[in-house]
C-alpha cells in the first residue's frame, strides 16, 4: 500500500575532485513509497532549486538498469541495500519513515569527483579501448547459425555480457579493484569463437590499462560479486586469470 515517508538526508557534496568535501543535512518530506529512490532525489532538487540553492549532482540516464550511469553509496552499500539493484531501480518502499540516509559518491582512486555524488568513469571506457572488442572484416552479416556454438558456452558468455560498467563492483571492493568489470568482458568475448583469436593479446592491454588507470587488484573479498546489480560472478575473475596465465605462457614461447 502507497504511503508517504519522510527522510533525513546526509548526502556528499564537493565542488569537484580538487574540493574539500562535506555531509550537508537534508529533510525529505512526503516522499511516496512508489518513487524511485532517483524520483526522490528529483523532488529533493526541486526543492532547492525553489529556494535559490545548488541542486545536487548525480549520474543518470536510462532509469530502467540497463546503462550503468546511476550509483552511488546508499548507507555504506554502492546501488543501496536491494540484491541485484541498481539505484535506479531502488524503490523508497524498501526504507522506513524516519530513516537517516547517508548518500555519498563512489569511493575509488580512479573514479575522481566530477560533482557531488558524480564521479567520472571514464577509465572504464579506456580498460575497453585497450582490447574489449574484436577485430572482424566489414561486409554482409552472416547468419546467426553459420558457427555452432554450445548452449551451455553461449549462456557463461552472456552472463558475463549483462555487465553494465557501472562500477559497483569497484565502490564496494576494500582494494578499489576493477577485476570483476575486466573479468566479464574478457570472458563473454574469450568464451566465443569470434573472441579466441585476439584472446592473448585482450587480457594482457586490459589487464595493463587497468593498472595503469590506479585500479587495485583482487584479493578474494567478494565484495564485488555481493554487491553487483547483474550478478556477476567471480567464476569470471578465475576465468580472467587463467586466459593471463595461459597468454603469459604463450608469450614466452612455453
Amino acid at each position: 500500500m502507497t504511503k508517504d515517508i519522510r527522510l533525513t538526508l546526509k548526502i556528499w557534496r564537493q565542488e569537484d575532485s580538487h574540493a574539500k568535501g562535506r555531509l550537508e543535512t537534508y529533510s525529505a518530506d512526503s516522499i511516496s513509497t512508489d518513487m524511485s529512490f532517483l524520483e526522490m532525489l528529483d523532488m529533493v532538487n526541486e526543492e532547492l532549486t525553489l529556494a535559490g540553492k545548488e541542486p545536487i549532482a548525480f549520474d543518470h540516464d536510462c532509469r530502467e538498469g540497463i546503462c550503468g550511469q546511476c550509483g552511488c553509496v546508499i548507507n555504506g552499500r554502492p546501488h543501496g541495500p536491494e540484491k541485484a539493484t541498481t539505484l535506479c531501480q531502488l524503490h523508497m518502499r524498501h526504507f522506513s519513515d524516519g530513516d537517516t540516509l547517508f548518500i555519498e559518491p563512489f569511493r575509488a582512486r580512479a573514479f575522481k569527483v566530477i560533482k557531488d555524488l558524480a564521479v567520472d568513469r571514464s577509465p572504464f571506457d579506456k580498460i575497453i579501448q585497450a582490447g574489449g572488442y574484436i577485430s572482424a572484416n566489414i561486409g554482409g552479416v552472416p547468419d546467426a547459425n553459420t558457427i555452432l556454438i554450445p548452449q551451455e558456452v553461449a549462456e557463461k558468455a552472456m552472463d558475463a555480457a549483462a555487465c553494465i560498467g557501472c562500477g559497483a563492483c569497484v565502490a564496494a571492493c576494500p582494494n578499489a579493484s576493477a577485476m570483476l568489470f575486466v573479468g566479464a568482458k574478457v570472458s563473454h568475448l574469450s568464451l566465443l569463437p569470434q573472441g579466441r583469436p585476439e584472446a592473448a593479446q585482450r587480457v594482457q592491454a586490459m589487464l595493463k590499462a587497468m593498472d595503469r588507470l590506479c585500479f587495485g587488484n583482487c584479493s578474494n573479498e567478494r565484495e564485488c560479486e555481493a554487491e553487483c546489480p547483474k550478478e556477476i560472478s567471480i567464476v569470471n575473475i578465475a576465468r580472467l586469470n587463467r586466459e593471463f596465465i595461459k597468454a603469459g605462457l604463450f608469450s614466452s614461447g612455453g
